[in-house]
């Protein structure tokens, strides 16, 4: 193969437009004549079909990777039935990927010249790096920041998760899926000072 491609990182924070982003691109290279394909984590189970949709209303079908999914065998299985190998691979919620997965695409990128872009969140709600994310970061040939703002106007930084009151949760499981009800992009002062707000009323005496 001649084909140089690259391993694409695209990180931003939960309303930042990154899977509108991936539609888009995906739109351009059909439209374009290019080979793609669309992969989307299973544990993302927010839709039941096999999709990717964004939260302005647009979609598109894509394959389930699973935890047991070896990304290169499938890439060299696509390749040994068909020499219209895609050129593109087009990865959305990537922070849920195990390491491994990860360096399976970039053996994908060295040995058959695909380009890869994983889409995805660096952090989870407690500011740890999801496992994708952290290899991602160590390995990608390229690493662009999707940026939002803030209520304040700074840039999000922190997907905060919430309960049904609106206030910020700082304990429970990595991954909880949800949307605009669970969680909100604030940037790392708002969501210190909603906390200390959180925890200040808490602390409040009951009236008598």
């Amino acid at each position: 193969m001649n084909r140089r491609g690259k391993l694409y990182f695209r990180y931003g924070t939960m309303g930042s437009a990154k899977t509108a982003l991936l539609l888009t691109t995906a739109y351009n290279f059909e439209e374009r004549g290019m080979a793609y394909m669309c992969f989307k984590p299973v544990v993302d189970t927010r839709d039941k079909k096999n999709v990717i949709r964004s939260r302005i209303g647009i979609e598109r079908e894509c394959q389930w990777i699973y935890a047991d999914t070896n990304m290169y065998e499938l890439i060299n299985q696509l390749f040994e039935q068909t020499s219209n190998i895609p050129e593109w691979l087009l990865i959305d919620e990537a922070q849920f990927l195990q390491a491994e997965q990860v360096d399976q695409l970039s053996q994908v990128v060295d040995d058959f010249g695909c380009n890869v872009i994983c889409y995805g969140l660096r952090t989870d709600f407690q500011t740890k790096m999801f496992e994708g994310s952290r290899r991602l970061f160590e390995i990608a040939d390229t690493i662009d920041e999707i940026k939002s703002t803030c209520s304040c106007g700074r840039k999000t930084i922190v997907n905060a998760r919430i309960d049904s009151n609106g206030d910020i949760i700082t304990v429970g499981e990595q991954v909880e899926i949800g949307g605009n009800d669970r969680y909100i992009a604030v940037c790392r002062k708002c969501w210190r000072n909603k906390r200390i707000e959180h925890s200040d009323r808490n602390s409040l005496p009951f009236d008598k």
